[in-house]
């Protein structure tokens, strides 16, 4: 919850005196020059131009067009087609929304994408280290969060102080945080202890005049909700040498991309568990995965995992006794009468 905005103090316990809330950052909006703006409050993103006054009217046919045009530019971006479709998708939902209303009598079929997008990637420990170090200070605790629960981003920026038992030493995400929309917990343990115990001290920040108040969020940007990290995350995997070459532009120089997702966490956290033992009903409690299905992209076999099958196969082969146990018997003598 932000702050009224009060400053004079009238009477003891009133908003100038107490300034409880998350304080109004300066500024409240970014540009993010894409006809887009960023509140530094909530992190939400809305049109800069807000009644949509420059937007002409098109018919259906150049709106197909229009449409396609995009979906090209945004492949040529190298997003990935799950990536289109999400942002098309939010549109034929709202034209679909639109005609059952009857607010249009007719709608075009926007373009899915076939998604091949199981990926395979990992992101291994030494590889995590280095990403976490060239990440800025708020997001870096978060991001070793997600590596060992496999929770979701949005699930981990809307963890509150009142969500943890520091007593009990376990952390709940609330069903309405969750994106199946069933509550979890984990058990803070290991590392998970250090991480917690890092954000109990962070939750303390200082305010003008020295005042000190208590971020309500567990993980936050000096008491302000995280928002879209993606630029701070393509960084560090760049630094971390985490990346590709996607096209080379018109002076020669090369535009690289990073390699890894933050997604690409839950997968790694999926795994972790199976690896070390974890049942997987349990690891699927931790990480919220409902189906099996899915639960079985994540949990993805490497190059590594194949390597130790075969040398545990060819150790348990290589022990196999060589001599015969078995003495072969000789055929009976045939009676000559």
């Amino acid at each position: 919850m932000a702050q009224t905005g009060q400053t004079t103090s009238f009477a003891p316990g009133d908003d100038g005196d107490i300034q409880a809330g998350v304080p109004f950052p300066t500024p409240r909006f970014r540009d993010n020059q894409d006809g887009t703006v960023t509140d530094n409050l909530t992190g939400l993103i809305w049109l800069r131009e807000a009644n949509c006054s420059t937007i002409s009217y098109v018919d259906w046919p150049t709106a197909v067009s229009t449409v396609d045009r995009y979906i090209e530019a945004k492949l040529a971006e190298d997003y990935t087609p799950a990536s289109v479709n999400r942002q098309t998708g939010l549109l034929a939902q709202a034209l679909r929304l639109a005609y059952r209303r009857g607010t249009l009598t007719s709608v075009i079929a926007v373009r899915r994408l076939p998604e091949r997008n199981a990926r395979q990637g990992f992101l291994e420990r030494a590889d995590l280290d280095q990403v976490v170090a060239a990440l800025p200070d708020y997001v870096q605790d978060l991001v070793r969060f997600a590596y060992l629960t496999a929770w979701r981003r949005g699930e981990l920026v809307s963890l509150r102080w009142s969500d943890v038992d520091r007593t009990g030493g376990v952390v709940r995400l609330r069903p309405e945080h969750s994106k199946n929309g069933r509550g979890r917990t984990v058990a803070i343990e290991g590392d998970l202890c250090e991480i917690i115990e890092r954000r109990w001290q962070a939750r303390q920040l200082k305010g003008p005049e020295g005042r000190v108040r208590v971020a309500e969020l567990v993980f936050h940007r000096d008491g302000r909700p995280i928002g879209a990290f993606r630029k701070a995350w393509a960084a560090a995997c760049i630094t971390a040498g985490l990346c590709r070459v996607a096209s080379v532009n018109a002076d020669g120089t090369e535009r690289t991309i990073p390699t890894p997702l933050f997604h690409d966490l839950r997968r790694r956290g999926v795994r972790n568990m199976i690896r070390a033992g974890v049942p997987e009903r349990v690891a699927m409690e931790i990480s919220g995965h409902r189906t099996r299905t899915i639960f079985d992209r994540y949990n993805i076999v490497s190059e590594a995992d194949l390597r130790t099958a075969m040398q545990r196969t060819s150790e348990y082969v290589s022990a196999q006794p060589v001599d015969r146990t078995v003495t072969r018997l000789r055929p009976a003598a045939v009676s000559s009468r």
